[in-house]
């Protein structure tokens, strides 16, 4: 299943965080090869992490972590425009109805229909808050994985050749994309919905203050 989880509520799901943070280092450090810190625990953290962000984590049948990734408003801080900026021409993505996604993780052990259903969340968050956009930085081989998926995302730039090309890219919201990224993910909208409806409500009020 799908939880959605703040920062500061990630200590109600030990075994879910602490396999999230090692599965990043996993992921991020030991098989991609990309310079990032990981500390005395085995977890990947950075300072997006200490700003109380949203997770969406695909939680196991047995509890342990499948696949996150890590969503923040893009009127604060975020790495669109802090680490990646000369990517977008020299405008800033801030906006209230747009969210930046970092972080996409998969475990080892990750089911096939695992990303899909994490991407499917990105869908369901933008239809639950009125969102216009999601934005994100990824790496060239997912941009292979997002065309499986059934969820591609406008290219802004990017840089690098190969395998160690970096884009920018922003992921407009699509009723016919949540559907058809619900179908190859093996999950149906109306459980997708459920989930999100059991974290947040059936107003969908989120956390984030989004006041410029």
């Amino acid at each position: 299943m799908l939880r959605y989880v703040y920062a500061d509520e990630l200590h109600k799901y030990p075994k879910l965080a602490d396999g999230m943070f090692r599965d990043r280092a996993d992921q991020f450090k030991t098989r991609l090869g990309w310079d990032v810190n990981v500390n005395e625990k085995g977890e990947e953290r950075d300072e997006y992490d200490d700003l109380n962000p949203l997770y969406v984590i695909w939680e196991e049948p047995d509890g342990s972590h499948g696949g996150s990734m890590r969503i923040l408003p893009t009127i604060g801080p975020v790495m669109v425009n802090d680490v990646f900026g000369h990517l977008t021409g020299g405008s800033p993505i801030c906006s209230p109805l747009i969210w930046e996604v970092t972080r996409f993780c998969l475990s080892r052990r990750a089911s096939t229909h695992t990303a899909g259903a994490i991407m499917l969340s990105g869908g369901e968050v933008m239809e639950g808050f009125g969102l216009t956009h999601i934005a994100g930085v990824f790496d060239a081989r997912m941009i292979r994985i997002y065309r499986l998926i059934g969820s591609s995302p406008i290219i802004l730039g990017s840089e690098g050749e190969g395998r160690d090309q970096i884009s920018v890219g922003l992921w407009p919201y699509s009723a016919e994309d949540c559907n058809r990224v619900a179908e190859r993910a093996g999950v149906s909208r109306d459980l997708s919905r459920l989930w999100f409806r059991t974290a947040f409500g059936s107003t969908a009020r989120h956390r984030f203050a989004l006041s410029a």
